[in-house]
């Protein structure tokens, strides 16, 4: 996208606002109230000027009279009658500002709660293949930094188009009271104004619009750097890694600083017009008392006026600056809350309730983008109980099997079955309940090690948690660590091994007691030793159990029941370990090259 240019403008600016609006229907008693508030608060400020004018004219008059000598002495009963009023009206406009701006702070942070709400529920129900193009960075700058501008906008920016508004037509009257000579020239200067406005407008919208994508990009690239920054470092990767961030951050660079600049020359320019407006008032309004047609209060007051007419018009045009942002940020967040949504769950769930597990896969196939097939003509049937291994080389499709299994993508044709009920029969709630699943990659969270194996098992007592520790064969070490189970894990686990890790997820899942397991090279980030432990609370998990198994090594998984040897996506040949071997296929050069490399 080119920087040196406009910018696109929103897609649909209309339906932003629609969107918006949407969201503050169910406060509209609070607006009104809001808007009545604002509105009194102006109006009350707005009649100061005036009376303060009188106050200055009664003191003219009694200087003039003083010089002259005609014997007439100010009024000061008056004057301090008009000040005690003015006293009263600034209370009452204070009063009204606090009160609106109350209410609109928890009507902004109620909608701010509704947003972030229901973009976290709706990061649940898009399919998976949305995040697998887009990085995690993205999607975090629409929670944070996109809501964040539409809710300062709804915090200050509304009120502040109230009150502007309002200000604009009470002193444009209050102007008209005063005089229509000294009107009509303070309003040749607003067409002047509002050229330039508009003309910021059309250049900022584009600008502020990259600086909202550019920021979600740069946000993006260094959440996944430091995610991952040992592994950069240990192949050389900063350099590029630096390349990558500062031509981003060049491209956020250039376009918040013209977002930023063409904004913040409005309003020096506007400040300039507007001191243009108080000389011809000032000279026009001088003749004008001389001739006896106004007071010299009211000149006073009519500057005041129109210092107070010019500055909500720049309150204006900052506004319709923030709005682009605003519009900006709250269509990224509508396009998110609008993506495609995974398949809708069943209206007549199935309740999984002593299930043997039995699982059919019947003629399945999926591909991550529907042009390039993974999985093409998948069938496989487990019987309950049994110990299936799933085996073949790296893009075989051995990982997507489980996971379509699991319903964390959709399968493009065919059926898989448990019981013989469809899976699509379940909720993914209740399906996904009865799997145990370790993956290759362990997940920890930043909490202690006793709650990071109750992870998804949250009744269980601290007494079945160690017992599942035990089973893991992570018990003893546990035990010499500082504080023990109750030792808090920091963010990204770096304070414990990487075998440690698995230790733990296996644990959690043997204390989750599944009907069905899933062990995706579960045993590939501890040693020997420890593998071998692992491998026998494995078999004892596993008993009565179906188990399905994951494995590069081969010897990990020779007492499988069934092992399914898979290729390109499909099942070429399928038996137990002697009878694959007898067959002298594929699965037996795998074997035995293996064996080999040992």
């Amino acid at each position: 996208m080119q920087i040196g240019g406009g910018g696109p403008k929103a897609k649909d600016f209309n339906k932003t606002i629609r969107n918006l609006g949407s969201y503050l229907k169910p406060y509209k008693v609070s607006m009104i109230i809001v808007i009545c508030f604002a509105f009194l608060s102006t109006v009350f400020s707005i009649v100061g000027p005036k009376l303060l004018g009188k106050v200055t004219t009664k003191l003219a008059e009694g200087l003039f009279a003083y010089y002259a000598r005609t014997g007439l002495l100010t009024d000061f009963n008056y004057m301090g009658k008009i000040i005690f009023l003015l006293i009263v009206l600034y209370t009452i406009s204070a009063v009204c500002s606090y009160v609106q701006g109350y209410m609109m702070a928890k009507v902004s942070m109620d909608v701010t709660y509704k947003l972030r709400k229901n973009i976290s529920e709706k990061m649940n129900r898009i399919p998976l293949n949305y995040y697998d193009s887009r990085t995690h960075g993205e999607v975090l700058s629409r929670i944070t930094n996109d809501v964040d501008v539409v809710s300062q906008t709804l915090n200050q920016s509304l009120t502040q188009i109230i009150t502007s508004v309002t200000s604009i037509v009470g002193v444009l009257a209050m102007m008209l009271s005063i005089s229509w000579m000294m009107t009509l020239v303070a309003l040749l200067v607003v067409p002047l104004s509002m050229s330039i406005v508009g003309v910021v407008i059309k250049r900022s919208q584009g600008y502020f619009k990259d600086q909202q994508k550019y920021l979600g990009e740069i946000n993006g690239h260094v959440e996944e750097m430091y995610g991952g920054h040992n592994i950069v470092q240990a192949f050389n990767g900063e350099q590029e890694s630096i390349e990558i961030f500062e031509k981003v951050n060049d491209k956020l660079y250039h376009s918040a600083w013209k977002s930023q600049f063409v904004s913040s020359i409005m309003m020096p320019v506007m400040g300039f017009v507007g001191n243009l407006g108080y000389v011809l008032v000032s000279i026009l309004g001088g003749y004008l008392a001389v001739k006896k047609v106004v007071d010299i209060g009211d000149i006073q007051a009519f500057i005041q006026y129109m210092r107070s007419f010019t500055q909500p018009i720049g309150q204006l045009a900052s506004i319709s600056n923030t709005l682009q942002s605003t519009v900006a940020a709250a269509e990224r967040v509508f396009e998110f809350l609008e993506e495609e949504e995974e398949i809708p769950e069943t209206l007549t769930p199935i309740k999984a309730q002593d299930f043997c597990g039995n699982v059919t896969f019947k003629n399945v196939s999926f591909g991550y983008n529907k042009d390039k097939l993974i999985i093409h003509d998948f069938s496989a049937e487990i019987k309950a109980g049994q110990r299936v291994a799933i085996v073949g080389p790296t893009g075989a499709g051995k990982t997507t099997i489980v996971k379509l299994l699991m319903r964390f993508y959709d399968i493009d044709k065919g059926k898989i079955s448990i019981d013989g009920h469809d899976i699509y029969d379940f909720t993914r709630n209740d399906l996904r309940a009865m799997f145990g699943m370790v993956l290759q990659e362990t997940w920890l969270y930043n909490a202690s090690i006793k709650e990071n194996i109750r992870y998804g098992t949250p009744g269980a007592t601290d007494e079945e948690v160690i017992e599942a520790a035990k089973a893991a064969h992570c018990d003893e070490f546990i035990r010499t660590l500082p504080d023990g189970y109750n030792m808090i894990l920091n963010e990204e686990a770096s304070n414990i091994s990487q075998g440690q890790k698995q230790l733990f997820t296996i644990a959690r899942v043997i204390l989750a007691n599944p009907k069905i397991l899933i062990l995706d090279e579960a045993t590939s980030s501890v040693d020997t030793r420890t593998e071998i432990l692992i491998q026998k609370a494995m078999d004892h998990l596993m008993k009565s159990r179906t188990s399905f198994v994951i494995a590069h090594r081969l010897s990990t998984v020779k007492d499988s029941d069934l092992i399914l040897v898979m290729k390109d996506g499909d099942i070429i040949e399928q038996g137990n370990h002697e009878e694959l071997l007898a067959q002298k296929g594929f699965y037996a050069g795998l074997y035995n090259s293996q064996f080999a490399e040992e």
